[in-house]
């Protein structure tokens, strides 16, 4: 587990993959088990990176380019991680949190055609430290996912990302298994075209073992002051 006093597990995946959904749903059966939860999501997540997620996901730093989005990727990450994420892991809390740094590796990195080098160095400025102690990477083919996306959304316009072609989301599917091959201590690898409730299931079972560890860590901590 990272150094921190909280545990940090971040979702994963392309377009549609539900990662919402099993974020709420696993935030409730926590909570029902008596953890402080905190939810959050990229970009965004804080109200100076909100400012900015409204930039991106409306496409207007588009016409700037990759290399300019990603600087506003990093600027929003490192704005939420410093006046979110960091204190609620100091405090102890869950935190379960809709992408992050793997998402900047896949879009900007990949599929936005960013030297590796001018990603990771971003990264390492953005977060300071704060790594994911597991990340969930929710998988399903992009044509899949593309269609559940818009029909969420079929009042709204699609945002920036959604109206990329299904092979550019493909690439995006298989950069994310690509990362997951290199990392298997961290990520893991979730289904996410089984039924819903099958996904949540696998889920919990990957996450409660590590909040049992985190509630145990704790005890023994305060049981050492005391």
């Amino acid at each position: 587990m990272a150094e921190h006093s909280g545990l940090f597990v971040t979702f994963e995946g392309g377009e549609g993959a539900g990662k919402s959904t099993q974020i709420r749903r696993l935030a409730d059966l926590l909570r029902r088990r008596g953890y402080d939860v905190l939810v959050t999501r990229e970009p965004g997540g804080s109200p100076g990176a909100e400012a900015v997620r409204h930039v991106l996901l409306s496409g207007a730093a588009e016409n700037y380019g990759v290399r300019m989005e990603a600087i506003l990727f990093a600027a929003a990450r490192n704005d939420h991680v410093e006046e979110v994420i960091r204190p609620a892991l100091e405090s102890g809390a869950i935190v379960l949190c809709d992408r992050f740094i793997d998402s900047s590796r896949v879009y900007q990195g990949i599929t936005g055609n960013l030297e590796q080098d001018l990603i990771e160095a971003l990264q390492r400025v953005a977060i300071d430290g704060v790594i994911p102690d597991c990340t969930l990477i929710l998988d399903l083919p992009a044509e899949l996912g593309l269609k559940r996306a818009r029909g969420r959304n079929a009042d709204a316009a699609p945002d920036r990302f959604e109206r990329e072609e299904v092979e550019t989301h493909e690439k995006r599917r298989e950069a994310y298994l690509e990362i997951a091959e290199a990392d298997p201590t961290r990520c893991h690898v979730v289904e996410a075209d089984n039924p819903e409730d099958e996904v949540a299931t696998t889920i919990a079972a990957i996450v409660e073992p590590l909040a049992r560890e985190l509630a145990s860590a704790q005890t023994s901590s305060a049981e050492s002051v005391g």
